[in-house]
Parts: structure tokens; C-alpha cells; sequence
């Protein structure tokens, strides 16, 4: 017993308490110390390069007046944006997996990023001339909002909702969104459709302090404590609805709450950064290698692979490839594609 305990750390609050490995403890500070070294290295690199030091110099405004201006107006808001885009999308996917009890769930497959795109792509065909671009991450959270629940009502059979319901539902209707999407994409003017292909495609080039990075940040630090809190409720889910009933879970209710909690947290990432597809769907299974299975640890390792994910992606498509800057949204599909055919084969015969 001794033995036992010494491999966990207890970590308790008077409305939770977790049991916590010292090997997740581990993994957890290694994976931010390689994601704090890659945001410097990334930060730096471009078509003027500034050393790691100087780097961090500028960050905390002691550099020369040239490297602080590329670093913290250019290059910054851009890097912190990746990290928070790919970190949100990351932990709604491995909320949304733990929920469903299927390892295909992603907010790509339960019309989360369809919504999202399709909100957005509505506001670039009806009201770009009319209302401030301001407004468009609203769209896209209130599209995000209103696909889910939807497949959500959709997937409602009986005493509740089915995972396999849930996830079969959602695939068809993002299917159904994104042929809308595309079919409002080639009817309209082609400033507009250049817009919404470069959001359906996923993108953080051009972003800002104001515009993006502080309105993100606030749903981050609110809905990210609250999903780690809020997530011991998963490890019971995951064990199956009966299971989960007869030790007193209200099952249903703390479902819904669970894909509130994922559905804000992801929709804002897709309002911001938009559709960048597979970060929810390889992030949760790459920290269940690493930690295991256990909420209290998965979810933080989840969101900095996801950061990670997004931060080499972004590098990769504005250096491979200069002067041109390619969406990260595409290296993205490279690397989640293949992973999602593998996901297929390997759950073949279950």
C-alpha cells in the first residue's frame, strides 16, 4: 500500500480532489518546458532572425527597439495564438472522446468545427458590408453552439443520448454543413470566398493583440480550470452508463454540462483560429500514451500536445515555404489524416 502511494500525489480542494502519478507530474512539466523552449525558438525564427536570448529579452521589453517590435508586435501574438488555438482544441476533443466513448470523437466529427465554419462563412456572404468584422467570432461560436445541440436534440432517443447516436449523427451533419459551406463559397464574390477559404481552411496569419489574442484568452482561462475540475466526472462516464448510475452519477446532466464546457471552450478556438481540423483528435490519444487514461492528468497533457501540434504546424507553413505562408490547417490534415485511418484500422474488429 505504501508502495502504491508513493507513486501518486493527492490534490484536494474542498469541491474536488484528485489522485495525481508522479510519472503524469513528470510528463506534464517536461511537455511545458518543451513547449516554453519551442514558443522562444519559434519566436525567433522568420525572415530576421533573433536569437533564443535576445528573444526573451524583447519579450520582457529589455531588447534592442528592432527585435521588441518584431517580436512582440509581429511574431507574438501570432505564436500565443497557436498555443492557445491548438491547447482549446485539443482539450474539447479529449472531453468530447471521454464523453462519447469513442475514439473517433473530435469536434470535427459532432459538428463542432462544421458549425463554427458554417457560422462564419454566413457572415462573410450577409453581413461583412453591413455589421464590424468585430462581430464574426460571435457568429462562429453561435454557429458551433447551435450545430452541437442540434446533433445533440438529434441524438436523443428514450432516457438519453447514445454515444454511437451522438457520434454518427454528428458526422452526417457536419457532412451536410460543409457541402453548405462550399456551395455558398463558389456562388459568391470571389474578395468573399478568398476570406471564407482561408478561415474553412485554418489559418492564424494576421492575427493581433486586440482581434484575436485578447478575446481568446479570457474564455482559456475561465473554461480550461473548470473543464480540469469539472473532468473527474469523465473517468466515471467512461466506465458506461449503468456503471456510472448505480454509484449516483446523474449521468445525463453531467454529460450536457461536460459538452457545454467542450463546446464553448472549442467553439471559441474555431472562432479564432479557425478550422483546423485532427489537433481534437490525435492531441487526447498522443497524452493517453504518455499518462493514461485518468482525466486529472489527460487533459492538461492534452492541451500543450495541442499547442505543440499547432505551434510546429504554423512554423512549418510560414518557413518551408517562404515567402509564402501556408495555413497551419494544412499540416494539420497531413499529420491527422493518416492518424485517423490508422484509428479506423486499429478499431476494425471492436
Amino acid at each position: 500500500m505504501s508502495r502504491q502511494s508513493s507513486r501518486y500525489f493527492a490534490v484536494r480542494g474542498k469541491a474536488f480532489s484528485y489522485l495525481v502519478s508522479k510519472r503524469a507530474l513528470a510528463v506534464t512539466f517536461l511537455l511545458l518546458f518543451i513547449t516554453i523552449a519551442v514558443i522562444i525558438l519559434s519566436t525567433g525564427i522568420g525572415s530576421v532572425y533573433i536569437p533564443p536570448g535576445e528573444v526573451v529579452r524583447s519579450v520582457f521589453g529589455f531588447g534592442d527597439d528592432s527585435s521588441e517590435m518584431i517580436v512582440r508586435s509581429l511574431r507574438l501574438p501570432r505564436i500565443l495564438m497557436a498555443v492557445l488555438v491548438g491547447a482549446s482544441l485539443a482539450v474539447a476533443g479529449a472531453i468530447l472522446q471521454g464523453v462519447v466513448r469513442n475514439s473517433l470523437a473530435s469536434p470535427d466529427t459532432v459538428g463542432m468545427t462544421g458549425g463554427g465554419t458554417l457560422g462564419a462563412v454566413s457572415f462573410f456572404f450577409f453581413f461583412s458590408d453591413k455589421i464590424t468584422i468585430h462581430l464574426l467570432p460571435v457568429f462562429a461560436i453561435a454557429g458551433a453552439f447551435i450545430a452541437t445541440f442540434v446533433v445533440y436534440a438529434l441524438s436523443w432517443k428514450g432516457d438519453g443520448v447514445t454515444p454511437l447516436r451522438l457520434v454518427l449523427i454528428g458526422i452526417g451533419f457536419a457532412a451536410a454543413m460543409s457541402s453548405i459551406s462550399y456551395m455558398m463559397l463558389i456562388s459568391g464574390p470571389v474578395v468573399l470566398a478568398n476570406q471564407s477559404l482561408t478561415f474553412m481552411t485554418g489559418s492564424i496569419y494576421g492575427v493581433s493583440w486586440e482581434k484575436s489574442v485578447t478575446p481568446l484568452l479570457p474564455w482559456f482561462i475561465v473554461l480550461l480550470p473548470l473543464i480540469i475540475v469539472y473532468s473527474r466526472h469523465v473517468n466515471i462516464q467512461e466506465l458506461g452508463e449503468e456503471v456510472a448510475r448505480s454509484v449516483g452519477s446523474a449521468v445525463q446532466r453531467q454529460r450536457f454540462l461536460l459538452l457545454l464546457l467542450s463546446v464553448a471552450l472549442g467553439g471559441a478556438a474555431v472562432a479564432f483560429g479557425g478550422a483546423i481540423g485532427f489537433i481534437g483528435l490525435m492531441a487526447p490519444h498522443m497524452a493517453r500514451k504518455l499518462v493514461g487514461p485518468a482525466f486529472g492528468a489527460l487533459v492538461p497533457v492534452s492541451a500543450l500536445i495541442g499547442a505543440l501540434v499547432l505551434l510546429l504546424s504554423d512554423l512549418a507553413g510560414r518557413t518551408l515555404f517562404a515567402p509564402l505562408d501556408i495555413p497551419a490547417g494544412v499540416f494539420t490534415a497531413c499529420i491527422g489524416a493518416p492518424f485517423f485511418v490508422y484509428l479506423l484500422y486499429r478499431s476494425r474488429n471492436r
